[in-house]
């Protein structure tokens, strides 16, 4: 019998091992995010960046299964114009015409599930949650393990999230879709 009990504990003891599950931050200086926005009936549009808050990966058994990241809305720049410009289009998107980081200064990426093509990539699902509304989104992202850093490019609908231009003409002239380009960078030790 103590035998068995043995055996028992040794094997969940193993089966917890082998699941461990660590918790690596991200570098928020060498970590970015570059948004970009075209307008629908023309060529052209806008692009910049907006910076993370903090943000870390959950990792069981060498690989990525989650994490969490928060952006600061208020980091949100145009780079796409000349300096007055850009300070322009950047206070408009500040300003409750679209991201209303007054009232709503983060944004949060939850990863909740990942699903492995190779060693280097996979298949993300995630809860984006923008102006305090969540939606799930999915992306494909690419490891490299030699830098230690994750990328990933994709789109998402801002009406989703109630990212209306207040005037309708202005907001048919503006895709409804963001496409964000995001590399998360690990700290080294």
């Amino acid at each position: 019998m103590k035998k068995r009990i043995l055996c028992t504990v040794i094997m969940i003891c193993s089966m917890i091992i082998s699941q461990a599950q660590e918790s690596l931050s991200i570098d928020t200086f060498k970590s970015e995010i570059k948004w970009s926005c075209d307008y629908t009936f023309y060529f052209g549009g806008h692009f910049g960046s907006i910076d993370f808050k903090e943000g870390n990966f959950i990792v069981t058994d060498g690989e990525i299964t989650g994490g969490r990241f928060i952006i600061n809305m208020n980091s949100i720049k145009a780079k796409d114009m000349n300096e007055e410009g850009n300070t322009s289009l950047s206070k408009h998107l500040k300003n409750d015409d679209f991201f209303d980081v007054e009232k709503f200064p983060e944004a949060s990426l939850v990863i909740t599930k990942t699903e492995y093509h190779d060693h280097k990539s996979f298949k993300g699902y995630a809860n984006l949650t923008i102006m305090g509304k969540t939606e799930t989104i999915e992306f494909q992202a690419e490891i490299n393990h030699k830098e230690l850093y994750m990328t990933t490019k994709f789109k998402v609908d801002r009406t989703r999230w109630g990212i209306n231009y207040n005037t309708e003409l202005k907001d048919r002239a503006i895709s409804d879709a963001i496409g964000l380009e995001v590399k998360l960078s690990l700290h080294t030790l």
